[in-house]
């Protein structure tokens, strides 16, 4: 193991440090909404809405994110005088665009099927009691539904923005210089890969110490809040 590589390694990768946080927290962003929109579709009664939500679903769950990345960062430029009429191109030519909209579509796929699964879990007891005090349907689901639902859903979408720490890595395939791009031009220029893998995947885990630690606490708030 050469030192030197790794102490010129870390300042190279901790600089890219912010590129990583932006890419998970602009994607979870608006990932989450997302979501919110593709579970109630996927609750409704109406089929052309949960068929819709069900496919979208479908897709993006059972394709590689990689390949969704590509799709969207190569593929659209086959389309590129129609994305131009539109006035789209100039999104869809940048990379860091491309890669925020496929973690963004991605995620709101997964975190889709957690608080749908979280809203399934609200007993009708609850249900039932809002409207015994006259609760209308949006004052159910912002009061007692929604708050319900998130604190079934934490754990498992703890586990989601984990993942999406380490899928944004995906993101130096299309040039995006993340903590992943640098360790890999780090890694070209000395023909050693072991150093700076050893250093990018330690800031990778520290991210995600952090993100548990958050999610315990906001499990713990939340418990005490919803008793």
């Amino acid at each position: 193991m050469d030192l030197d590589i790794i102490k010129e390694s870390i300042p190279a990768i901790f600089a890219a440090l912010p590129v990583t946080l932006a890419l998970v927290s602009i994607s979870l962003f608006f990932g989450f909404f997302l979501s919110m929109i593709v579970a109630l579709g996927r609750l409704s009664e109406y089929w052309i809405l949960h068929r819709s939500a069900y496919l979208f679903v479908y897709i993006f769950r059972s394709t590689p994110l990689l390949i969704q990345m590509f799709l969207i960062y190569y593929g659209s430029g086959q389309f590129k005088e129609e994305l131009d009429a539109v006035g789209l191109w100039q999104f869809f030519k940048e990379p860091w665009f491309c890669a925020i909209l496929s973690l963004t579509l991605n995620t709101g796929a997964y975190t889709s099927e957690i608080i749908r699964g979280g809203i399934q879990s609200v007993t009708l007891g609850f249900l039932e009691a809002g409207r015994a005090c006259g609760m209308s349907t949006i004052q159910l689901f912002r009061r007692i539904t929604f708050p319900l639902a998130m604190r079934q859903a934490l754990p498992a979408y703890g586990n989601e923005v984990i993942l999406m720490v380490k899928s944004t890595s995906l993101a130096s395939t299309i040039t995006i210089m993340d903590m992943t791009g640098v360790y890999t031009d780090i890694s070209s220029e000395y023909f050693s890969p072991f150093e700076p893998i050893i250093v990018a995947g330690s800031f990778y885990l520290m991210i995600n110490y952090i993100v548990t630690l958050l999610i315990s606490r906001a499990e713990k708030k939340l418990a005490i809040t919803v008793m």
